[in-house]
């Protein structure tokens, strides 16, 4: 099942799934320009609690129903350990030792991982196209986030500095942005189980709130001077992160995670690093090698051959069959079904046909 955002009942819906992607892409270029003046658990406990009492209020001004029952409360505690207190810690930690646009790459190979679980638990059709676009996306961010080093000497073995490189990796963060994929990608798919017993809307609120709790814990107990070097366009980037990365991105994200195809909407986080790298460019002057460049490319690739698999491998089925013409339409070759009898009028001269014996 694709995601059908041509059936949602939001306006502007087209606009609205991307949205979550390009503002946690321009978030996390926020998060990064305020990270040398402050801590990083103090930025995610910010991102997370206060953005979760704004999709509160408005789950309430919308009439949705608080969580009832210890079930509904369970799912919510498990979902906020996983996408509140893990995956916002580890981003925090990883931003903190990572480029913008490359630390949001490491981050957004979540959907392969997805595509796995979905394809495990929920048995989500995602076939040869999807499997394609998955490999192509992985590759293509791998370009984007792996050391130079490590691809260049898949060509050239004997120049390769593993262990220099393996320093690089880790010392700068990425593993920390690879634990946050994986923390992200169990929480989307977690939200299926959590919305059979409280609204999406509601969950994503107090996921928020009862994530950043330990956050708030570690930060009070391990680091100092969180908010003291702040200035004014410091606090005017946190504020972005948690109302428009956090509020709105989670809220609009997790409401359509709840009702489509988690494959298909996970593939558009392929996105974000694309939006990350932009604006990492414009505002903090990060800039993207060759390799990089490539890599979005193939990133975007990803994006259409995930979201086209049904449409891709329908008219593929076409063209295997011969029902495609030179144009690339259907022929619309007629069922069984669709074929109407016709009396051919036959005469038959039985007396010639026996003298002919």
């Amino acid at each position: 099942m694709q995601l059908k955002i041509t059936d949602s009942k939001l306006p502007f819906a087209p606009l609205l799934l991307i949205a979550p992607f390009f503002l946690w892409g321009t978030a996390m270029v926020a998060m990064k320009g305020v990270m040398p003046h402050t801590t990083p658990l103090f930025v995610a406990v910010v991102r997370l609690m206060p953005a979760g009492v704004l999709v509160l209020l408005a789950a309430a001004f919308m009439g949705k129903a608080q969580p009832q029952g210890w079930k509904a409360w369970l799912w919510i505690s498990l979902f906020a350990l996983v996408d509140g207190t893990l995956f916002q810690g580890f981003l925090a930690e990883g931003l903190a030792r990572t480029g913008a646009g490359l630390g949001s790459v490491m981050i957004d190979s979540q959907p392969l991982a997805v595509a796995i679980l979905c394809f495990w638990l929920f048995q989500e059709k995602i076939g040869f196209w999807g499997w394609l676009g998955l490999v192509i996306g992985v590759i293509g961010i791998s370009l984007i986030g792996l050391p130079d080093g490590w691809i260049l000497g898949l060509f050239h073995p004997k120049n390769v500095q593993v262990s220099a490189d393996v320093a690089q990796l880790f010392e700068g963060g990425e593993w920390l942005m690879l634990l946050a994929a994986l923390s992200m990608a169990v929480g989307t798919v977690l939200v299926r189980w959590v919305c059979r017993y409280v609204d999406p809307v509601v969950a994503t609120g107090w996921h928020m709130i009862l994530g950043g709790l330990p956050l708030l814990a570690i930060s009070v107990a391990t680091e100092s001077e969180q908010f003291v070097n702040i200035d004014f366009s410091g606090w005017m980037a946190l504020s972005y992160s948690t109302v428009f990365g956090s509020a709105i991105a989670y809220g609009l994200f997790f409401y359509f995670a709840s009702s489509g195809s988690l494959t298909s909407l996970s593939s558009l986080t392929f996105l974000t690093p694309v939006f990350a790298l932009l604006f990492g460019n414009l505002f903090l002057g990060e800039v993207l090698n060759p390799l990089q460049s490539m890599g979005v490319g193939l990133t975007l690739v990803s994006i259409y051959l995930i979201n086209q698999r049904d449409t891709l491998a329908d008219k593929w089925r076409k063209v295997r069959d011969g029902e495609v013409n030179a144009d690339g339409e259907a022929t619309g070759l007629l069922d069984s079904s669709e074929l109407n009898p016709v009396e051919l009028p036959v005469q038959v001269r039985v007396s010639e046909l026996e003298s002919e014996v």
